[in-house]
């Protein structure tokens, strides 16, 4: 008798010396997030690559638009986040009220915009200033061969056709940053159309995601559409090189971004939430973006805590070395290090 009791309590001991083993083990399990379309690719590229590290990471994120991430991470349906423009204040305001947590935004990459278009026979990229691109967007440049197209690309004979504007339909973190570009460098724009993820439009027809305006210019010749340039880049597509705030007509590359950011990048904000675009400086790219993701302080559920902070302290190291492959640029290091203190903030319950 006396040695089952010894053996019932040694039993009894293991059991529960499994159960808290288990415990302590316990996988983060699916952390959902949605927003940018902007950022997708790199995004995707991310999680798959940190799968391999991370057993526990098992994170969906559907491309939805920046205005959709927004909406989500505010109602509280998602884990976290993503938009390339920063929540406004009253965003934030609304958000931290209704959730009694205050919204972390955190930088990931720069990124650009580009002019993208279909002319059959134009092989190479054109140029186009800020001013010609507002007129063919407020419907008062409407051909290819317009006078103040032709005038800057002298060595081009631009087609005699219409030019089929694009946009993006939904609430679009690359049409906040369209729009605050056209904003800057046009007072009619901003006055009449204004800066926002959702404007209307005064010609065109529209598409969902980048992926639904990149399918538009594909599909349509003689179009004209904004997209980031990565779904440029994929679809053998041309885009324009835009005209900087010096004068010089610059493409998006790794360095042209990276210079957008030069002149800005001390002046900061502690919260992160700062506008690129029309940056002065020498070769600089005038539509660039920073992309955000956007996360709760406080982290009510400690095992997707865990795993999206300890994502994120990856996402701002090695991650970084994938941005350039895939048309990004990586943060400078002054700005990894600030989003890197505010990641270290994160409170895990």
């Amino acid at each position: 008798m006396k040695f089952l009791s010894v053996l019932l309590i040694s039993l009894i001991l293991l059991s529960c010396g499994d159960k808290k083993d288990v415990s302590v083990s316990k996988p983060g399990g699916q952390i959902n997030g949605a927003g940018a379309t902007f950022p997708y690719p790199i995004y995707s590229k991310w999680f798959n690559e940190y799968a391999k590290i991370n057993k526990d990471a098992k994170i969906n994120y559907q491309s939805i638009g920046s205005g959709g991430g927004i909406k989500q991470i505010t109602e509280g349906t998602v884990d976290f986040g993503a938009s390339d423009s920063p929540m406004s204040d009253e965003d934030i305001a609304k958000a931290n009220s209704k959730n009694n947590n205050k919204i972390l935004h955190i930088p990931t990459v720069i990124g650009s915009v580009v002019l993208t278009y279909n002319i059959p026979g134009i092989d190479k990229n054109i140029n186009l200033s800020s001013d010609a691109i507002a007129q063919i967007y407020l419907g008062k440049i409407r051909k290819w061969n317009d006078p103040v197209i032709q005038k800057e690309n002298p060595d081009t004979k631009l087609p005699d056709k219409e030019i089929i504007v694009t946009y993006r339909t939904d609430g679009s973190g690359t049409t906040f940053v369209f729009t605050d570009y056209l904003g800057k460098v046009s007072e009619e724009w901003k006055s009449k159309v204004g800066v926002a993820k959702d404007v209307k439009f005064p010609v065109g027809q529209g598409g969902k995601g980048n992926e639904g305006v990149t399918g538009l210019v594909k599909q349509l010749e003689y179009s004209i559409g904004y997209v980031e340039l990565i779904y440029a880049l994929q679809n053998n597509l041309k885009y324009a090189n835009i005209k900087n705030a010096e004068g010089e007509y610059i493409a998006p590359n790794l360095e042209s971004l990276t210079k957008a950011t030069e002149q800005s990048v001390n002046e900061i904000p502690a919260d992160l939430r700062q506008s690129i675009t029309n940056a002065k400086g020498k070769g600089s790219y005038p539509i660039s973006s920073y992309t955000y993701i956007l996360i709760y302080e406080n982290q009510k559920d400690p095992n997707k805590g865990k795993v999206m902070k300890e994502f994120l302290e990856w996402a701002l190291g090695d991650g970084e070395k994938f941005a350039k492959d895939l048309g990004y640029a990586p943060l400078p290091d002054a700005v990894i290090q600030k989003a890197k203190s505010i990641v270290t903030g994160i409170k895990i319950q």
